[in-house]
Order: structure tokens, then C-alpha cells, then sequence
């Protein structure tokens, strides 16, 4: 199947932080949870992504295009909604309806205006009178009014109580229902990824560290709790980081690496991303 989004070699320098070579590919029909701590450069990947900030080397296509010189085909494409919103606070539903009207040759105002009754919304009410949970309600139904094949989130579910969130996540199973469609999800809540996510993109200060299917993740690794004779008596290829405290250790472990009979837990997405940057990382 086709890329929807590939980046290939990605780097951006900033004082005390960079980009280094990222790089990852997110197929048609997949939702892609892209994740890592705070300042691990997911909304930096995101603006490069958007060609809102210039990048230092790297290639990034969407589609097959080029994101730069073919970047008003490509934004066509792409509906994007980011964690502090997207429209001025000042402005209501209807005036959002006139702006993108403007902004995109595909916009489809019936669609857009449909969504807004749907979620309730007040067509002639301020934004900044909207709850948090209403103005990304709003983002994402503006995202979803011009045709777009890609859908890039930043924290779109962040703040938002467990109702709102449900809702959200069945806007986008709505929306993958079509099978040229992706979505490429940053999110700290791996909750959410645990039910929609397809592949999981971990990057932590700056760089990829896995860009897997979430599911032969999930079947691959395991948590395995021991002493520190049996963690070292594994074998290292087994072990992908550990963490030794005062009554033993705990490591994320290969499955197929230990020996039948040891206490493997099952993991999750979160425990990963725990292992992988507050413990000790095998080489």
C-alpha cells in the first residue's frame, strides 16, 4: 500500500536540541501513535512535516509529494488540528466556515456545518466561550470538511474528560473507515493509542528509537520481573532496558529470549515508553 506521510533523515538543529535523522513511514489505512516525553521533538517532526519551520536536511513526502514543492497540493490533503487550537478566539463557528471556505478549493461547508450541529455547537458563539472540549471538537470537524486523506493530530485528546475523548476516538474510526485514509497521532494519553493506534513511533531526544506495528509490539516484548543473577544470566539480545531497585529488578524483555517457565507480563504501550527513557537501554 501506498505512504500517505514517509520522512526520511529528518534533522533540525536548535540550541540544546535537535532532530537527528528521523525517520518513518506511515501507510494508507493505519493510524500511527507517535509518542515520547515532553521536548522528545513530536511537535517539532509535525511543523517540519507542515513546512512550518525549515528544516536542515531530510526528505519528506506525502502522497509521493514533495512537502515543499508541492506544498499546496499536499496541504490540500492533510487536515490538521494541534493541542492549543487553530482559530482565533474571537471568531465563531460560522466565521470558520467562511474562513477555510477561503483557504481550501475543496472546502465543504454543508459537511462542516453538519458536524457543528451534530456536536451541539452554537454556530454564532465565540470560540473562547467553547469548552476545551468544544473547540477541538470544532478543529477536528474543520479538519475533516476539505476532502483530507491525512489526518495529523498533536495531543488532540489532551485535557479532554473520558466522554469527550470516546467521542473523538469514534470521529476517527469514522474516519479510517475509508482505507486511503491515515492518521498520524501524537498523543501522551496511550490509552487512546492502546485502542486506535496501528504502529507506534517512539521518539525520544530527537531520534527514532522504534517505528513498529503496534500489535507485534505488544506479542514481541513482555515485563519480566527478577533477581539480578537471572536478569544477567540472560542472554543481552534479549533484553531491551531494565530498571534494578532495592528488592530486584524488572526489565522489558524479548519473550523468545527467556527460558520457558520465567514470569513474563503482558505490556503496554506506556510501560514501554517508561522502560525505554527512565531505564538503563541495552546496546
Amino acid at each position: 500500500m501506498e505512504n500517505a506521510l514517509e520522512i526520511k533523515g529528518l534533522c533540525k538543529a536548535y540550541d540544546g536540541f535537535a532532530l537527528r535523522e528521523v525517520s518513518f513511514a506511515l501507510p494508507r489505512g493505519c493510524v500511527m501513535g507517535f509518542i515520547g516525553e515532553n521536548g522528545a521533538g513530536k511537535t517539532t517532526t509535525i511543523k517540519a512535516v507542515l513546512n512550518l519551520i525549515r528544516r536542515d536536511a531530510g526528505e519528506i513526502r506525502a502522497f509521493g509529494l514533495d512537502n515543499i514543492a508541492e506544498e499546496r497540493a499536499v496541504k490540500e490533503r492533510i487536515g490538521v488540528v494541534m493541542e492549543d487550537g487553530c482559530f482565533l478566539n474571537v471568531m465563531t463557528a460560522r466565521s470558520v466556515d467562511v474562513l477555510m471556505g477561503k483557504a481550501y478549493a475543496n472546502w465543504d461547508s454543508g459537511c462542516f456545518l453538519n458536524y457543528v450541529r451534530r456536536f451541539g455547537m452554537d454556530e454564532n458563539k465565540k470560540i473562547k466561550d467553547y469548552s476545551k472540549g468544544m473547540r477541538m471538537k470544532l478543529s477536528i470537524a474543520a479538519a475533516l470538511s476539505h476532502g483530507a486523506e491525512l489526518l495529523i493530530m498533536d495531543e488532540p485528546t489532551s485535557g479532554l474528560d473520558p466522554v469527550v475523548r470516546d467521542e473523538v476516538l469514534d470521529l476517527f474510526y469514522e474516519f479510517m473507515q475509508d482505507e486511503r485514509h491515515a492518521i498520524l497521532l501524537s498523543s501522551h494519553i496511550t490509552s487512546d493509542l492502546d485502542k486506535i493506534a496501528d504502529i507506534v513511533t517512539f521518539i525520544h531526544e530527537g531520534r527514532i528509537l522504534f517505528s513498529e506495528a503496534r500489535d507485534e509490539l505488544l506479542d514481541t516484548y513482555g515485563v519480566l520481573r527478577c533477581t539480578v543473577e537471572q536478569l544477567a544470566a540472560l542472554d543481552p539480545g534479549a533484553v531491551r532496558a531494565s530498571r534494578t531497585g532495592a528488592f530486584g529488578c524488572e526489565a522489558l524483555v524479548r519473550r523468545s529470549g527467556v527460558p520457558q517457565g520465567w514470569p513474563v507480563e503482558p505490556v503496554t504501550i506506556e510501560q514501554i515508553m517508561l522502560f525505554c527513557t527512565r531505564g538503563e537501554r541495552m546496546k
